[in-house]
């Protein structure tokens, strides 16, 4: 059963607001100037969406975004405006409850067309292209590597941004193509180092950050990082005290999904069965657990209540 805190998403449109670009999570608002972005509590596997949804979840994942975008500022400028729903414009005051912790206000972007992927471990689409031909990506490796071993150094290993279905992974060279040897170059540089940040923090909480995705966008010819940031949605998060070279390690994310959905006997053409209580709830706890063990803190579930600011949202 969902906690006292936890709000339900509706399931269409959030009243008086434009119909939503609605992807596998988060639901995109525009609203001229800005986006609104939702971070909803939607759980997907094997390209379905998934019932019922895991509580909390959406209020872990844009959080914790928040959190990176914070630490990553330095380094890079971001797209957000406002993570306050209370200092949103007042057209949003009454979805106020529902949007506090999940949603955050942003600058339009001309978004970067490729994902950009950095690995410090072999395992996932990268490890099954290194057992058919021995390399990854484009990137020639050692023979004999086992899963999820360590990589000798992180490496950039782009991909397709797909609509449906699954990205696919490109080598460099067709990222240059796409958007020019400044720009390509621009972006592995920039992808390794918030990479090797985002590493060097999950060590000292005693996790290993084995890979990730980030995403970029222009505005008057600036890249911003955009969307999510370090999450277990986009990266994979390993115990290091658990793992061992040649097993798959424990993630930090809806693992618990994908192995039950594996093992309920459903053809993944269908409608998908129900989640059970007992997967919904360690679902749930993957995610806190991760959240937790990243910031050293709580994320904010409990919904507080305040009367929006008048005007447009502050800077």
């Amino acid at each position: 059963m969902a906690p006292a805190c936890y709000i339900p998403a509706p399931m269409n449109a959030l009243e008086g607001l434009p119909t939503p670009r609605r992807g596998k999570v988060r639901d995109i608002y525009d609203l001229g100037d800005l986006l609104l972005l939702v971070a909803s509590d939607r759980v997907s596997a094997y390209d379905f969406v998934l019932s019922p949804e895991i509580p909390d979840k959406g209020k872990v994942l844009n959080q914790l975004t928040n959190f990176w975008f914070r630490r990553l500022g330095d380094a890079i400028p971001n797209h957000l405006v406002e993570t306050d729903a209370g200092n949103f414009p007042a057209e949003l005051g009454r979805h106020a409850d529902y949007l506090q912790g999940r949603s955050v206000l942003v600058r339009k972007a001309e978004v970067v067309p490729y994902e950009c992927v950095a690995r410090g471990y072999l395992a996932g689409s990268a490890f099954r292209e290194y057992q058919e031909t021995g390399r990854a990506c484009g990137h020639d490796l050692p023979a004999g590597m086992r899963r999820a071993e360590k990589l000798d150094q992180p490496i950039f290993t782009p991909a397709t941004k797909a609509e449906e279905g699954h990205d696919e992974n490109i080598d460099y060279d067709t990222l240059v193509q796409g958007v020019g040897p400044e720009m390509a170059s621009t972006l592995r540089r920039i992808t390794l180092e918030l990479f090797v940040t985002g590493q060097e923090l999950a060590a000292q909480r005693g996790l290993i950050l084995a890979d990730t995705k980030f995403e970029f966008g222009l505005v008057d010819g600036q890249l911003l990082l955009i969307d999510e940031v370090l999450t277990p949605d986009s990266s994979r998060y390993w115990d290091a005290a658990a793992w061992s070279p040649g097993a798959e390690p424990v993630s930090f994310d809806k693992q618990p999904v994908r192995d039950w959905v594996a093992g309920a006997g459903w053809d993944k053409v269908s409608p998908p069965p129900e989640l059970t209580p007992e997967v919904v709830n360690e679902t749930r706890e993957r995610y806190l657990d991760a959240f937790r063990r990243i910031t050293g803190s709580d994320p904010v579930l409990q919904v507080r209540l305040r009367p929006p600011a008048s005007g447009a949202a502050g800077a």
